[in-house]
Formats: structure tokens, sequence, C-alpha cells
């Protein structure tokens, strides 16, 4: 799994790109995409969403916010900025609507989009643990 993929030069100094950079950036890829779709949506939607949610009791005042984690920490997390603090937010989101709109266990379809929300926040769990990997804006600051 740590074969060299590539390689390339930053700042005068080699550097060797693995398979595991590649899976990590694909998989925080993956993750970020859905959250990006997800706000792009809630934008497009606005009024039902915000509907959706006071019908559930979540003031529609919140959308806005909603709307910005998402979007917001759906680029962070596709850029490799700021990782592990996006991870943390994201996941307790996750949890969070999961327990809101999605705890209705006596349907068997919100049984399996609360326990989607459940795996999403363990993909967040496993970020927040091990890092994003080397294909980060974090990174590449962090060597300037």
């Amino acid at each position: 799994m740590n074969a060299v993929a590539t390689s390339f030069t930053t700042n005068n100094e080699r550097t060797a790109v693995t398979a595991r950079d590649g899976i990590d950036l694909l998989g925080r890829l993956m993750l970020a995409t859905l959250f990006v779709v997800a706000g792009y949506g809630k934008i497009a939607g606005y009024e039902g969403t915000a509907g959706y949610m006071a019908a559930l009791g979540v003031p529609a005042l919140l959308l806005p916010v909603v709307i910005a984690l998402e979007l917001g920490g759906g680029l962070a997390l596709a850029l490799g900025f700021k990782t592990r603090i996006v991870a943390f937010l994201l996941g307790g989101f996750t949890m969070l609507a999961g327990l809101i709109f999605h705890s209705n266990f006596a349907d068997p379809m919100q049984q399996v989009m609360f326990l989607k929300n459940v795996a999403i926040a363990g993909a967040f769990l496993m970020l927040l643990a091990n890092g994003p990997g080397a294909l980060t804006l974090d990174r590449y600051f962090a060597k300037k």
C-alpha cells in the first residue's frame, strides 16, 4: 500500500507520494462531495428545507449556519484545510442531524438513514484520529 505512485518537487525538496496518500485524498473527496452537494441543495430548495426543519422543531434561522457548515466544511475537507477540526465539526453535525431528522426507528428507511449518518460520523472519527494524509493544504502551509 505504500508503493510510490509518483513524486514531485516543492521548495527544492523531493517528496514521494504513496498510494495511501492518494487513497486518503480520494476518501476525503468522497466525504466532501456529500456535504457540498447537500449544502448546494439546501440553497436551491431553501424554502422547502426551512419548512422541513421547522416542522421537526429546528428553527429555520439555523439554515444559513447549516449551509455554511456543509459548503465550507466540505470544501475545507476536500482541500485538506484544518481537516481534524472540520472532521470533528462535521462528525458532530452528522450525528446531531441523524438524531433529529432520522430518529423514527419504527420506519425501516429512517433506521437506514440514521445508520448512514453513524457510518459517516465514523469516517470523521477516523480522520480525526489518523489525520487527512499528505496531500493537504495544511501540510503545504506547514512546509513554508
